[in-house]
């Protein structure tokens, strides 16, 4: 089973050429402790504030009766979550196993609350974004548990190695976007099933064709991640099918400590909130929209 599992030390440890291998073999790589104890504690606290970007946060439903609840923004911003999306340890690390220039494609914090977090169904991050005009899936996300992330409370669920499959098709599963499940059956007898039980401050980088999911959060613990998306810089969208999401804007890049060094928690202007009802891969609960 492959492991792709890698310890993050400040000013020694990069993408090296084994990384990236282990990114184009299996689809992912695990690095521990991107986020240190400072930087997690500064940033769950930016999540948590009620005038932060969780006030703009909307319910998708699951299929199974429970409801996911997040919030999207498609450009960085210039908060401490906006940090995030423009440090070296994360845009850059993920310029080097996409080979080249990224820019933010959108961030999200997902929230799944204690006993009643929703499931993701599997999908591939690219079955969404084909349809909003991507043509190609040079595109990949850096997943950071906020929360510990275990089998207990929902943690994520990968199949090493399934990105090489190409794009499966894709319809909706309750409010999201699921992959065919008959497909996904066959596929899940070739691959081996690898639970992300990561820590506070541990991300997972992967690629945009891996297949994914998780399960609902029946456990009295919640769990929170923001996931970035990064698209190629080459790869800009088809401009009539790429609503919500932005075309190329380029990144401006920030040192690692920055995320230590911003004061700004509330002022979250310039970070474009998607409103879910303007997505065609989406369907929200309309009790759950802020009016």
């Amino acid at each position: 089973m492959p492991t792709s599992d890698y310890q993050y030390e400040e000013g020694i440890f990069d993408v090296a050429p084994e990384i990236k291998r282990d990114f184009d073999e299996n689809g992912y790589v695990i690095i521990r402790g991107v986020l240190n104890k400072q930087e997690i504690t500064k940033l769950r606290h930016a999540c948590e504030l009620e005038e932060g970007v969780k006030k703009h946060s909307y319910e998708i439903p699951d299929g199974s009766g429970k409801n996911i609840r997040l919030c999207i923004w498609r450009h960085p911003g210039n908060d401490v979550t906006s940090m995030i999306a423009r440090m070296e340890k994360t845009a850059g690390f993920m310029g080097k196993f996409l080979g080249g220039e990224v820019y933010h494609h959108h961030s999200k914090l997902i929230q799944k609350e204690p006993y009643t977090g929703g499931l993701f169904s599997w999908h591939q991050d690219y079955g969404y974004w084909y349809k909003n005009g991507c043509l190609f899936p040079d595109m990949a996300s850096f997943h950071l548990a906020v929360d510990k992330a275990d089998r207990e409370n929902g943690c994520m669920q990968i199949l090493p190695g399934s990105h090489k499959l190409g794009r499966i098709d894709h319809t909706f599963v309750g409010g999201q976007q699921g992959a065919d499940l008959e497909r996904v059956n066959h596929v899940r007898k070739l691959f081996d099933l690898v639970h992300l039980e990561l820590d506070e401050g541990d991300a997972c980088y992967f690629h945009s064709n891996l297949l994914h999911c998780s399960s609902q959060n029946n456990s009295a613990r919640r769990r929170w991640a923001i996931v970035t998306a990064f698209n190629r810089a080459t790869n800009n969208p088809v401009p009539e099918e790429s609503h919500p999401w932005p075309l190329y804007t380029p990144i401006q890049m920030m040192p690692n400590d920055a995320l230590l060094k911003c004061e700004n928690f509330t002022d979250l202007s310039g970070k474009a909130f998607v409103d879910p009802t303007t997505d065609k891969n989406v369907k929200t609960d309309p009790n759950s929209l802020q009016t």
